[in-house]
Order: C-alpha cells, then sequence, then structure tokens
C-alpha cells in the first residue's frame, strides 16, 4: 500500500511539472504576446491571383506549382493597402487574365514593362506588386539554374517605350496584353488625403480618416471594370519582343 500511494504522488508529481512545462515549450518564441493583424473584411472577398510556378514544383514548394496570392499576401508585401497597391493589383489580375485566358497563368514566365521610371508616379510600387505576382524581375532575382533555367531576372522593365501604362507578354507565345489604370474615374484620393492633412482638416476628418481611406480602395475594386482597362495587341516577332530584354 505504502509503494502504490508513493508511485501514485509520483505520478501526480509528474503531471504536475509537465503541465508547467508544456506552455513554456507552446511559447517558447512568445508568437502570442504580439497582436494579430487585423484588417478591413473586404480583403477577404478580393479574388485571388492563381498561378502555376514550374519553379516551385520542381522543388517541391507546393504540389503541381500552383500559387495562390491574395490581396492580403499583397498587403503585407507592400505593407499597406491604397490606390497604388490595389491598382497594381487589380492591373496583374486582369493582364493575366486577359493573358491567358482559361490556362493558368505561369509564373516566371511573363515579361513585365512599364511605362514610367522606376522613381514615376509611384512606378516602383506598382513594378514591386507585379514582381511578386508574376517573378518578373528587373537584375536582382533568381538568376536560375545553370543553363538558365527557371531565370526571373530581365523580365520587368521601367521607361519602357509602350503606349499603355503597364503592357504583359507571354514568352511561350509573345502574347501582349496593356494595361491602362484609371483611378479618377471611380475615386480621388488626393481628396480623400488632403481632408485628413490638409489646412481645412478637422478633428472628426482626421478620426475618420483610416476606414474612409480603405472604403476608397474598397470602390476601386468595386469598379474594376471602370478603373481598369484591357487592351489586347498582336503577338509581335520574337526579335521585336527581345529588344528591351
Amino acid at each position: 500500500m505504502k509503494i502504490s500511494m508513493e508511485k501514485q504522488s509520483w505520478r501526480m508529481l509528474a503531471i504536475a511539472l509537465l503541465s508547467m512545462v508544456i506552455p513554456v515549450v507552446g511559447t517558447a518564441n512568445g508568437a502570442e504576446n504580439y497582436p494579430k493583424m487585423q484588417y478591413p473584411a473586404f480583403f477577404d472577398k478580393i479574388n485571388p491571383i492563381v498561378l502555376k510556378d514550374p519553379l516551385g514544383e520542381f522543388i517541391g514548394t507546393s504540389q503541381g506549382g500552383i500559387l495562390e496570392i491574395t490581396y492580403v499576401d499583397t498587403v503585407k508585401m507592400a505593407g499597406h493597402s491604397c490606390a497604388v497597391v490595389g491598382g497594381a493589383y487589380l492591373a496583374a489580375r486582369e493582364g493575366l487574365k486577359a493573358l491567358y485566358g482559361e490556362e493558368l497563368p505561369r509564373r516566371g514566365e511573363i515579361k513585365v514593362e512599364i511605362r514610367h521610371g522606376v522613381t514615376q508616379d509611384n512606378a516602383g510600387v506598382v513594378g514591386s506588386v507585379i514582381s511578386n505576382i508574376t517573378g518578373a524581375t528587373t537584375d536582382f532575382g533568381f538568376e536560375g539554374l545553370p543553363g538558365g533555367r527557371f531565370n526571373r531576372r530581365n523580365l520587368l522593365f521601367y521607361n519602357a517605350p509602350i503606349d499603355t501604362d503597364i503592357r504583359f507578354t507571354r514568352l511561350d507565345t509573345n502574347r501582349q496584353v496593356g494595361i491602362n489604370y484609371h483611378s479618377e474615374r471611380a475615386v480621388n484620393p488626393k481628396a480623400i488625403l488632403m481632408s485628413a492633412i490638409g489646412p481645412d482638416a478637422t478633428p472628426e476628418s482626421k478620426r475618420s480618416f483610416p476606414e474612409r481611406f480603405q472604403n476608397m480602395v474598397k470602390q476601386l475594386f468595386e469598379q474594376s471594370d471602370r478603373v481598369i482597362e484591357v487592351i489586347e495587341f498582336a503577338a509581335p516577332a520574337k526579335k521585336d519582343q527581345d529588344t528591351n530584354g
């Protein structure tokens, strides 16, 4: 009886010690001590962009190389949501839809040209968003495997001699699609901004600014057919397609 009671005591002591240790192990990185990201509900209602990434498939990143990029992913990459980030996401989504039709866009096999210079009119932000989605980079991306397979460099160009804001080209077929972004057809970002930082800003306008600003972004997505203009081009000859790269 005495031995049995001692075993029971040791068993209870072990359970007590484990109950103290397990939470410590689970909180080693302290992640639950940080506030969770909270964002406007409409972010989750925006259709994602689904692509096939042959490199991702090759190295086992995802089954079949399927890659889903959401607006929330894009906001995390950019650090914020605004008319530029939202417009770039829409430009990529609608441009790739027109470029590939029912096919899945192939990440890393798309050339991207932007009419403005990288420091002009936030073109660098546009390029960053589209680069993240398409895999296209200037000279800083993955150089590819030996032999050049999966190369991501020399696929993104600024100051491009094009007639649209952005132009996407499929490297396999040379098919091209141009995109013009007309945010002014739906919203006035500058007016909303000035209502919070301008000389006539009031305490109330400053307080309500974040919600009003994101509502402005929401309107862009709700009126995507008005703000995004898609222009399809005839596929150029291969030598013309390589002019910038």
